[in-house]
């Protein structure tokens, strides 16, 4: 796919083959940046043109800007709150609070103006408000013309210069970007400890840099050839790039310019080491890893896997549409930028492979289908976690039938602990505990969809996950928007599930309370102990090897289980604590009965869930 194509679709970006609601709208900046790196102090300075396409109904007299650096300070929200969560994040600690002037984060917009008039500017820690003297009416492109400084902090949380295995800067939340506005208008999140939103749009970007410096970022470099080179050597895996030195013989300084479209962020990695390596996905993409000489052992085997990952996630959730993604050694852990990801080497190579895969996958959720990180962290994180697992469990060479399994056990430790749990919808940087945030956004969000699945069935689901990804890409997708689409795809009714799993914390218990024998026949007597209902998946094994499912709807999904092997029973109504299923089938010819043998029903005590029930089984 050539990356032109893309203009399309910012131009038309409520396309009618897009089957978005009707009245759907979003906003659009184009971005062109420059910006200009003293590597001996770590300031830098730089200057912003937006243009800002007003999509909305709305009249806008105020726009916000995000200036992420000013977390890196102490005093910050970012600070006080790591120091007052009962479990801070360990790579935060109480280190901003000890940062030194020389070492601390610092955004500042020392001008700004809309459409050639100034305006007038109020910092507010990580958060700029922007007044207008004249508004920005519906249908408008609005041009603001910015100028802007600040340092590099040290490595803490993301961004920041010389993380702990030498790189030298890792650039991500490092220009002032402009806050999301939709429906419910706008979004200026300060920067406390979580994730992001922001409009799609265009990133022109040129980095000046002292010459031997190579930089890696979103988007496609310009005058590819002049920065880099195919070298001598070619491993099995990866073409191996040369790094282009300056022809002028005093020139010390270079600059690197990248574009990209249909993106909501802009990140860059840069260091005089790293080696770059690149290996084609097909004629419409180029994957390339930028890492430490030091590391190469685990890099060099990585490609292989990544191609794997990127052939998986073609086939299971969506074509990637853009020309390149970047591996890039930097950062504090894994983190996801469009096109690219800025993740630590890791000690081997499965820990790399794994983190690459979490990373890449969130190019689908988060950087292609722009959910709102602060409300919806779960969709960001739980549906990343359900990728990941599904791709890792598909290229292994023992595949497991259910491969969420420690999400389920995360979800049931969080129950377990009920002053601490918290509903889904909770924002994200708002949770009382940061144990609570992780199983939440991360394993209770892999479950929302892997209990999906279980609900409607794989088919139904498979088809809906892709539909999911066309239909709202380089968009904004709520859950209900992918609720609604996987209604249409089974049949069945889901706000039920959505309502029950995402803004309630009931939980899940069924059990198996006694079973009657009758003549020709025998009851099963089913008891629900929790307060969230489910549809059952039960399955019932003889004496003489062969088996029988049955599925259980709930009433109020107003159908049944889309695929043949299932044999449908009468609904059971919420109301309703006990269920009698009854089999035509003589109880000494039953060798057992279990409840969603596979486990993908999140429930917390599994042990009354076989008839008989086995020695020693606990939940």
């Amino acid at each position: 796919m050539k990356f032109k194509f893309y203009s399309l679709l910012i131009a038309l970006p409520f396309s009618a083959f897009a089957q978005v609601p009707q009245g759907y709208w979003q906003q659009e900046v184009d971005y062109t940046i420059n910006i200009s790196l003293d590597t001996d102090d770590h300031q830098f300075s730089g200057t912003e043109q937006l243009n800002y396409i007003n999509h909305s109904p709305d009249t806008l007299t105020e726009a916000f800007f995000h200036l992420y650096f000013n977390a890196f300070q102490p005093g910050s929200m970012m600070d006080i709150r790591s120091l007052n969560i009962p479990d801070p994040d360990k790579r935060v600690g109480d280190r901003i609070s000890k940062l030194d002037p020389d070492e601390i984060g610092i955004q500042k917009v020392t001008s700004l103006k809309l459409n050639g008039k100034a305006t007038l500017l109020e910092e507010h820690g990580t958060v700029l408000k922007v007044l207008f003297q004249d508004p920005i009416l519906p249908g408008d492109t609005a041009h603001f013309d910015m100028e802007f400084a600040g340092q590099v902090p040290v490595q803490i949380r993301r961004s920041g210069r010389d993380n702990e295995e030498g790189v030298d800067y890792t650039m991500t939340q490092w220009y002032p970007k402009m806050a999301a506005y939709d429906e419910m208008g706008w979004h200026p999140y300060p920067y406390v400890g979580r994730e992001f939103y922001a409009p799609f749009g265009k990133f022109e970007v040129n980095i000046d840099l002292p010459a031997d410096y190579k930089v890696a970022a979103t988007g496609t470099l310009e005058d590819y050839e002049g920065h880099w080179t195919k070298s001598d050597q070619e491993s099995e895996e990866a073409l191996d790039l040369q790094f282009e030195e300056l022809v002028e013989i005093d020139a010390d300084r270079r600059q690197w310019s990248f574009s990209a479209e249909n993106v909501h962020d802009f990140a860059w990695g840069a260091d005089p080491d790293y080696i770059h390596t690149k290996t084609p996905f097909d004629e419409e993409l180029d994957l390339h890893f930028f890492y430490l000489p030091k590391y190469d052992e685990n890099w060099e085997r990585l490609p292989k896997y990544a191609l794997q990952f990127f052939r998986e996630m073609k086939n299971r959730f969506g074509t990637y549409p853009y020309p390149q993604f970047s591996v890039i050694q930097g950062g504090d852990g894994g983190m996801e930028y469009p096109m690219c990801t800025m993740l630590k080497g890791t000690g081997n190579i499965n820990g790399l492979i794994g983190v690459t895969v979490h990373e890449g996958a969130h190019n689908w959720y988060y950087g292609i289908l722009g959910s709102n990180e602060a409300r919806y962290p779960w969709m960001d994180e739980g549906f990343t976690s359900f990728a990941e697992e599904e791709v890792i469990n598909a290229i292994r060479r023992d595949p497991v039938e259910n491969p969420h399994a420690r999400a389920y056990s995360n979800h049931a430790f969080l129950v377990s602990k009920p002053e601490e749990n918290e509903p889904l919808s909770t924002m994200a940087d708002r949770y009382e505990r940061n144990r609570t945030y992780g199983i939440n956004a991360y394993s209770r969000g892999e479950i929302f969809l892997a209990q999906l699945r279980y609900i409607i069935g794989e088919e139904a689901f498979n088809r809906g996950m892709i539909r999911f990804f066309e239909t709202w890409k380089f968009k904004h997708p709520e859950p209900w928007d992918l609720v609604r689409i996987m209604e249409r795809e089974s049949g069945l009714q889901l706000d039920w599930y959505y309502h029950q799993w995402v803004e309630t914390t009931k939980e899940i218990d069924y059990g198996i309370s006694r079973v009657e024998a009758g003549k020709g026949s025998t009851d099963f007597h089913l008891e629900r102990l929790g307060t969230m209902s489910m549809p059952l998946k039960i399955r019932l094994y003889l004496r003489d090897g062969s088996t029988f499912n049955y599925y259980i709807p709930t009433v109020e999904q107003f159908g049944a289980y889309p695929e043949d092997d299932y044999q449908y029973q009468k609904p059971w109504a919420w109301t309703h604590p006990d269920y009698v299923l009854n089999l035509p089938i003589e109880l000494d010819d039953i060798e057992k009965v279990v409840i969603d043998e596979a486990g993908f029903m999140a429930d917390i005590n599994r042990s009354n869930n076989q008839y008989p029930k086995e020695e020693g089984k606990e939940n």
